[in-house]
């Protein structure tokens, strides 16, 4: 999606150490089960200018796909920047539902993709 959307510069977050750390070629890959995924993850990797990947303990990764999911829905007049959005952390655990696959077999995004695009 970032690169259909021509967007050169990319944080990418990840919550597997191992992975984030084997993409950085700080780590070298052992498992050959996941050479082609990492191999594929480099020849993306190329189609920015700039691109960065940043590990995120698996206890923080809810809070970053709800940020993630909130820079898709946000847009300011000069593109460049975002009002603070103020957070609270709830004591309470928060429940969500698996989504289905679409019908029409697509991805996931696609219509927020659309909806953006328009």
């Amino acid at each position: 999606m970032a690169i259909d959307m021509k967007i050169q510069e990319l944080l990418v977050i990840g919550d597997s150490n191992l992975f984030i750390h084997q993409v950085r070629q700080e780590w070298a890959t052992k498992n050959s089960k996941i050479l082609p995924y990492l191999h594929h993850v480099q020849e993306l990797r190329k189609k920015f200018t700039k691109a960065e990947f940043q590990h995120v303990p698996r206890i923080q990764n809810e809070f970053a796909d709800a940020l993630a999911t909130l820079s898709f829905m946000i847009q300011h007049p000069d593109k460049n920047f975002i009002d603070p959005i103020p957070v609270k952390i709830h004591d309470l655990p928060a429940y969500y539902a698996h989504v289905e696959e679409e019908a029409d077999g697509k991805p996931w995004f696609h219509d927020i993709k659309e909806y953006l695009a328009k």
